[in-house]
């Protein structure tokens, strides 16, 4: 399908550019940080050419793309949901809707920008191939701008027998960096790469988990959050032990006695001293959302 584009285009760095600048920083009530994003990240645009202007323009764009929709679906049913004037008085500039940053700039465009910000991925597999499925899942996403996220807590922990000639496993860690460095490779030379790791309190390699970002040259491809139980607070407030508890899928376990007490406050110095990690309260976000259903 056709891009409709509405302006003429113009080189990057030229006089045309710094007047589009100065227009679009009116168009932001003087906020000229507001259009060096929006120009540099929204609008549609090359490595030498700006080929939107405006907001008008990118609102254009995703009209006539939501229109090329509407009349697909019109020609398979014989039903139209909106017309194009309605599409667009519903998109007036940020009047009644604001799309998230990478569908906006690549709605009506026809490339390899993700129509959504975030992915959650992961395939719960406890092994080398599954750890490479989901690195590649991740890659591939980002690619196309899209954040991810993936939770940790399937992997075995350290220490745990492997089948192969380690025996035994290096724990989760190890792995973080992995990730960490797939996302740098991949955030190179403009393109974006954002990724959250996480992992439960109740994993016995918590604790490791917890200190892995204090060294700064460590994982620095990626934000880490620690999941937390409504068990591992009550524990933390009456100052008892908690139990780490992991079960693989042959049946593989380990359990670790922690303190609770000692272990949200080593949480709490750590985010103080170098903002990592972050903490899920996991069953609250569980229970007081829709997710609950699922």
């Amino acid at each position: 399908y056709s891009m409709n584009i509405t302006t003429k285009s113009i080189a990057i760095g030229s006089d045309a550019y710094a007047e589009a600048h100065d227009k679009l920083t009116h168009e932001f009530t003087g906020d000229s940080l507001a259009a060096d994003v929006c120009m540099s990240k929204y609008l549609h645009h090359d490595s030498e050419h700006l080929h939107e202007t405006s907001l008008a323009d990118m609102h254009n764009r995703w009209v006539n793309e939501f229109d090329r929709i509407e009349e697909s679906f019109e020609r398979s049913t014989g039903v139209r949901c909106l017309t194009k004037d309605r599409i667009a008085y519903l998109l007036q500039p940020f009047k009644r809707f604001v799309l998230g940053g990478s569908p906006m700039s690549g709605i009506g465009l026809g490339n390899f920008t993700s129509m959504s910000n975030c992915y959650v991925i992961g395939n719960d597999a406890d092994s080398y191939g599954g750890i490479f499925k989901t690195d590649e899942e991740q890659v591939q996403l980002m690619k196309r701008r899209g954040g991810v996220g993936h939770d940790l807590s399937h992997i075995r922990p350290e220490g745990v027998e492997v089948h192969n000639s380690a025996l035994t496993t290096s724990g989760v860690v190890s792995f973080m960096e992995r990730f960490s460095n797939s996302t740098k490779e991949v955030a190179q030379n403009g393109r974006r790469g954002a990724l959250m790791l996480s992992l439960s309190i109740t994993h016995p390699d918590a604790d490791k988990f917890i200190d892995a970002k204090q060294d700064l040259t460590k994982v620095t491809g990626a934000n880490i959050s620690i999941k937390l139980t409504d068990a591992f607070m009550r524990a933390v407030v009456a100052e008892q032990d908690f139990e780490q508890h992991w079960v693989g899928p042959q049946g593989q376990e380990l359990k670790k006695t922690a303190n609770a007490k000692a272990l949200f406050d080593k949480i709490v110095n750590n985010a103080w001293a170098t903002a990592e990690p972050g903490v899920f309260f996991w069953d609250r976000i569980l229970n007081e959302s829709n997710a609950a259903v699922y």
